[in-house]
């Protein structure tokens, strides 16, 4: 008997272990404006943010804006469905803003001559937390990855010159 018990205990335990030390991701499918898949973006929490890990491809090579928008909503072909960048602080945009920038602002994506990236990105503003935080990806519904088909200035007002949104993807549960 006192095997069984221990037994029950250890698989009990390993259980609880393997759920605290688990990684949640999430896998966002993108789109361009016809609806066709352009790969995917695998979500996941960390110490220093959310991690974006990119497998893309079909996309024009050169350096594109990225951000998290505010809806949960990819209409094409221009994603103006998705709102503004994920904003909840009410900040200006860009990296490089003296005020703080949106939540959603993130590095340029480098895609390659082959149309492919495949990249990891990290956002310190974001996070994969309950949906009642007012920074999860999650709140009010959920948000949407945006491509845009120019770089961002990273400091211009509201979306950093980034240009037409060529790819969205849904953040959502």
């Amino acid at each position: 008997m006192k095997h069984k018990q221990w037994f029950i205990a250890a698989v009990s335990f390993a259980t609880v272990f393997c759920v605290l030390t688990s990684s949640a991701k999430t896998v966002v499918e993108m789109k361009d404006a016809q609806g066709k898949s352009v790969g995917t973006i695998t979500l996941s929490e960390s110490k220093k943010g959310v991690v974006l890990d990119t497998k893309l491809h079909d996309l024009p090579p050169g350096t594109h804006g990225i951000h998290f928008h505010q809806n949960a909503k990819c209409d094409g072909p221009d994603f103006k469905s998705a709102g503004p960048h994920f904003n909840p602080d009410g900040k200006k945009h860009g990296l490089q803003s003296p005020e703080g920038h949106h939540a959603g602002d993130m590095m340029n994506l480098s895609v390659s001559a082959n149309g492919k990236a495949t990249v990891k990105l990290t956002d310190a503003g974001v996070n994969l937390k309950d949906a009642s935080d007012s920074h999860s990806l999650f709140s009010n519904g959920g948000t949407a990855i945006i491509i845009h088909a120019k770089e961002d200035d990273m400091k211009t007002d509201p979306s950093g010159n980034s240009g037409d949104r060529i790819a969205c993807g849904l953040v959502t549960k």
